[in-house]
C-alpha cells in the first residue's frame, strides 16, 4: 500500500490521534520558523559589524577565496571516495582536512602579520597545503580540463589571500616587502618611453634640445682645438647652427632666460669636466676648523689665566688677553666681556659646537630679541651673556645681535647717559665715547 493510503486510512481510522499529530507537527513548524528567523538576523548582524570597517576589496577577496577553497574541498571530496575508499560519516570527517589546515595556517600568518610585520613560517605552510591540494583534487579528474580547474581553484584561493597580507603589511609598516628591478615603469624609461620626474612634454622637448645645442657647442670647440679639417669643421657648425635655431623656435631660447641659464650652466659643465681631476674635496672625517680655533682659544685662556694669577703689570695682562676671531660666526667663542658694562674681564670656557638650523635660529633670535626689548623698556641695556642666559641663545650670536641691538636709538641713548652720569662705558658704541683717563684693571691688578 503506498505511503499515501497508509495515511488516510490512519487519519480515518484515529481522528483525534491525527489531529494531535497535525497541531504538534504545526507547532513545532512555527518554532522551527522563529529560531531561524532568529538565527538568520544574528547572522546577518554580526556580518554587518564584521563588514562595517572593512574596505569592499577585503570582503570579496575574502568572498572569493572562500569560493575556491569550495571548490578545491569538492575534489578532495571525489578524491576521497573514489581513491581512497571512504564512505559515510568517515568520509565526511576526513574529506576536508586539507582546506582546514590551510584555513588554520592563514590564521595564524594573519595573526604573526599583526604582531610580528611577518607571515612566518605559516605563510609559507599556506602554499605548501593548498599545492598538495590542488594536486590530489588534480589526480581524481576526468579530463584534462577538469585537472587544470582543479589545479587553478587552490591556487587562485593562496593569491588572493597573498594579496590581502600585501595590503594588511603596507598598511601597517608603511613599506613594501621588496622592490622589484625590473618593473613596467622601469623598462619604459630605459627604452627612453617614459619620463622619471613629472615633467610635461614641453619641459623635456626644451631640455632635449638645449642639450643638442650644448653637445654640438663642445663638439666645435674640440674639433677647433684639435686642428680638424675643414669640412669637418663646417659640418659641426652647421650642427651647431642648425640646433641653435631649433632651440630658438621652439624653446624660446632668445627671450626665457631661464632657457638661456640652463643652456649655460650645461656648456659650463661640459667644457669644464677635466677640472674634476684637480679637485681636492674635504675628508669627512678630518678635524673641522671650529673645533681646531676652539681648541686653540682654550688653550689660549689656559695661558692667560697662568699670566694673572702670576701677577704680571696691567699691560702685560692686557697683552695677553685671549683674542678670537670667527670671521664665520659659526663656533661659540672665549668671550671676554669688553663690551658689557664692567671694567672687570671675564674669561668664559668655550661652548660646545651648536648647529642650529634656519627654525631654531630664527626662534632663538626672536626670543632674544623680545628679552632685549623687554630690558629696553625697563631702561637696562642687557650684557650678552645676560641674553644667552635668559634664552639659550649661543653666545656668539648674542656679542653679535647686541652689537647691532646697542646702535638703535633707546640703546644708544641709555648707554649714552649711564656714561655722562656714572661714567660706565660700553665699547664699540656709536658714536665713538671718547674717554680721557681710561682704567684697566686684570684680575686685580694695579691699574696703569
Amino acid at each position: 500500500m503506498p505511503p499515501i493510503d497508509q495515511i488516510t486510512q490512519f487519519a480515518a481510522t484515529n481522528p483525534v490521534g491525527t489531529a494531535i499529530v497535525c497541531v504538534f507537527a504545526f507547532v513545532v513548524l512555527v518554532l522551527a520558523y522563529f529560531v531561524v528567523r532568529g538565527l538568520c538576523r544574528n547572522l546577518v548582524r554580526l556580518l554587518r559589524t564584521w563588514a562595517q570597517n572593512r574596505p569592499p576589496e577585503d570582503i570579496l577577496t575574502i568572498v572569493a577565496a572562500c569560493i575556491a577553497t569550495g571548490v578545491s574541498a569538492q575534489g578532495m571530496w571525489r578524491f576521497s571516495g573514489d581513491v581512497l575508499g571512504f564512505d559515510g560519516p568517515l568520509r565526511l570527517l576526513l574529506f576536508a582536512f586539507i582546506e582546514v589546515a590551510v584555513i588554520t595556517s592563514a590564521v595564524r600568518a594573519r595573526r604573526n602579520m599583526r604582531e610580528n610585520y611577518s607571515a612566518g613560517i605559516d605563510g609559507v605552510a599556506v602554499w605548501a597545503l593548498t599545492s598538495l591540494s590542488a594536486v590530489l583534487s588534480s589526480l581524481d579528474a576526468r579530463s584534462p580540463a577538469e585537472a587544470l580547474f582543479r589545479l587553478a581553484a587552490p591556487l587562485v584561493a593562496a593569491w588572493l589571500w597573498e594579496r590581502g597580507m600585501a595590503i594588511e603589511r603596507h598598511r601597517i609598516t608603511g613599506t613594501k616587502r621588496i622592490n622589484w628591478r625590473i618593473t613596467p615603469e622601469r623598462i619604459l624609461v630605459r627604452l627612453g618611453l617614459a619620463e622619471v620626474s613629472d615633467r610635461s612634454a614641453s619641459e623635456v622637448d626644451a631640455h632635449r634640445r638645449l642639450t643638442r645645442v650644448a653637445l654640438a657647442a663642445k663638439r666645435a670647440r674640440a674639433l677647433r682645438a684639435a686642428g680638424a679639417s675643414e669640412w669637418r669643421m663646417r659640418r659641426a657648425l652647421a650642427k651647431l647652427d642648425r640646433a641653435v635655431d631649433q632651440a630658438v623656435e621652439y624653446t624660446g631660447l632668445a627671450v626665457d632666460p631661464a632657457r638661456q641659464q640652463a643652456l649655460l650652466s650645461q656648456i659650463g659643465a661640459l667644457y669644464n669636466s677635466s677640472a674634476l681631476m684637480d679637485l681636492s674635496p674635504p675628508v669627512p672625517w678630518a678635524p673641522t676648523q671650529n673645533q681646531q680655533a676652539q681648541q686653540v682659544v682654550v688653550e689660549q685662556a689656559a695661558i692667560s689665566a697662568g699670566n694673572g694669577s702670576g701677577g704680571g703689570d696691567a699691560a702685560g695682562a692686557d697683552r695677553s688677553r685671549p683674542r678670537v676671531a670667527d670671521a664665520n660666526g659659526q663656533a661659540n667663542r672665549a668671550a671676554m666681556l669688553d663690551d658689557d658694562d664692567e671694567d672687570e674681564v671675564e674669561v668664559l670656557e668655550p661652548a660646545p659646537q651648536q648647529h642650529l638650523d634656519p627654525a631654531q635660529r630664527a626662534a632663538l633670535y626672536r626670543a632674544a630679541r623680545a628679552y632685549w626689548d623687554q630690558q629696553i623698556e625697563r631702561k637696562i641695556v642687557p650684557r650678552a651673556a645676560d641674553i644667552a642666559k635668559e634664552t639659550g641663545l649661543p653666545i656668539a650670536l648674542a656679542r653679535e645681535y647686541r652689537a647691532l641691538w646697542k646702535l638703535e636709538p633707546r640703546a644708544h641713548a641709555l648707554l649714552e647717559a649711564a656714561y655722562h652720569e656714572n661714567g660706565g662705558r660700553d665699547t664699540g658704541t656709536f658714536p665713538a665715547i671718547e674717554v680721557e683717563d681710561r682704567v684697566l684693571t686684570t684680575n686685580g691688578s694695579a691699574p696703569s
